[in-house]
């Protein structure tokens, strides 16, 4: 006796449903897996030196800036007491040597600069 049915004209025998599982070979299966595991090791590996080196180099960026930091906050205490340090000087005497060497009208904030070196300078 057979078990098959006939559905919308088509003959349909009992049974699992779905595609039936390809036979794969145990061990290419096990090879795929390995390389598989593999490539993600050397994914993660490059993944944390790039960011190792990021790391490293924001820490480089956060000391030159501190640095900096430093140099402003003594730079301020120094004018605080009235004085005007010798880099700030160098700079603003700098800006009037570009200016005069310039058109004043290609940077229309250096009459501003030149007011303000001025201030400093006690002119």
């Amino acid at each position: 006796m057979d078990d098959s049915k006939v559905v919308g004209g088509k003959v349909k025998k009992p049974g699992k449903r779905g595609r039936k599982p390809a036979k794969i070979d145990l061990k290419a299966k096990l090879e795929r897996s390995r390389q598989s595991a593999r490539e993600c090791r050397a994914r993660k590996k490059l993944r944390y030196q790039y960011l190792e080196e990021l790391v490293s180099s924001r820490e480089r960026a956060i000391c030159a800036l501190r640095e900096e930091l430093e140099m402003y906050k003594q730079w301020c205490m120094a004018m605080d007491q009235g004085k005007i340090p010798s880099e700030i000087r160098a700079l603003l005497t700098g800006e009037e040597q570009n200016k005069s060497q310039q058109n004043s009208s290609r940077h229309p904030k250096a009459g501003k600069t030149d007011a303000n070196t001025n201030l400093l300078l006690g002119n």
